[in-house]
């Protein structure tokens, strides 16, 4: 089974040591890529392009840059694209992402969806040199509504030239092959990479399920609130991503990403329970 994992830049210049201890370790189990997330509108682009040149110059994997696009102009976006380009970044994960703090409204003459991300990322790299990753959503973004108008837009970003899509965390799964089985008949043909992520803490749990919209897993949820302190908290976490992960393997998944929270620890111990290190 191919892995991937995803870390964010360091929110304090005296966690930087840490996050490039953690890279490093997870170089080691020989990942296909390194994402790295990135701001709305371009807050941390700074930030996001040194960690990925740290990847570059320090791991056999390949660098892959999140890149946000929502309220941003064509040209700006084409610009960022150049920059992350001349420094030897070539591969990206295509987000529409949210409204920079502060704006309720689309401001007029940006971009507004992921697919024009996409189709602008392929009209400015070199021909035939990297790939873009975009998301989905096994159980619907909060806004798809029951007709999966995500699918519709995945559907949209594949056409612009997606060559790959990363799913959203999900717990059951399930929802997962439930999911790949929905967007294959209608016509999705790109590789839909699951996404696993160990949570460790209620209050981890809680935030996810804000941010995602996903359903409470009750069983999960009440391991890590009956778990007498934080070992037992991290032993019901890691338990549940690993079965996950267990369970796709068994189903035929070639790849799975893990986000890694900018720990090595939690992933790694995921990956050795399933059988996959």
């Amino acid at each position: 089974m191919q892995i991937s994992f995803e870390v964010y830049p360091p929110r304090k210049p005296e966690d930087t040591p840490r996050l490039h201890e953690a890279i490093l370790r997870l170089s080691e189990l020989s990942p296909d890529f390194i994402s790295v997330t990135f701001g709305a509108g371009g807050s941390s682009t700074r930030d996001s392009l040194s960690v990925l040149k740290f990847i570059r110059d320090n791991s056999s994997a390949s660098p892959l840059a999140h890149l946000t696009c929502v309220g941003t102009t064509e040209q700006d976006a084409k610009d960022l694209v150049r920059e992350f380009l001349g420094e030897g970044i070539t591969d990206f994960l295509a987000l529409r992402g949210d409204l920079p703090e502060g704006q309720s409204e689309m401001p007029p003459g940006t971009l507004s969806r992921a697919d024009q991300l996409v189709s602008l990322i392929e009209e400015t790299r070199p021909s035939g040199t990297g790939s873009t990753a975009v998301a989905a959503f096994p159980n619907g973004h909060p806004e798809s509504g029951e007709e999966r108008s995500d699918i519709a837009a995945l559907l949209a970003k594949q056409e612009a030239g997606a060559s790959f899509a990363i799913t959203q965390l999900f717990f059951f799964t399930q929802d997962y092959l439930r999911f790949v089985e929905l967007a294959r008949a209608r016509g999705v043909v790109i590789d839909l990479i699951p996404g696993i992520m160990p949570i460790v803490s209620p209050s981890r749990l809680a935030r996810v399920l804000e941010l995602t919209g996903e359903a409470r897993p009750g069983e999960l949820a009440s391991s890590l609130e009956s778990a007498e302190d934080a070992a037992g908290r991290r032993e019901a976490g890691i338990e549940w991503a690993a079965r996950q992960v267990r369970e796709l393997a068994e189903a035929g998944v070639a790849r799975v990403h893990l986000y890694a929270f900018n720990e090595y620890a939690n992933v790694t111990e995921v990956l050795r329970r399933s059988g996959v290190v």
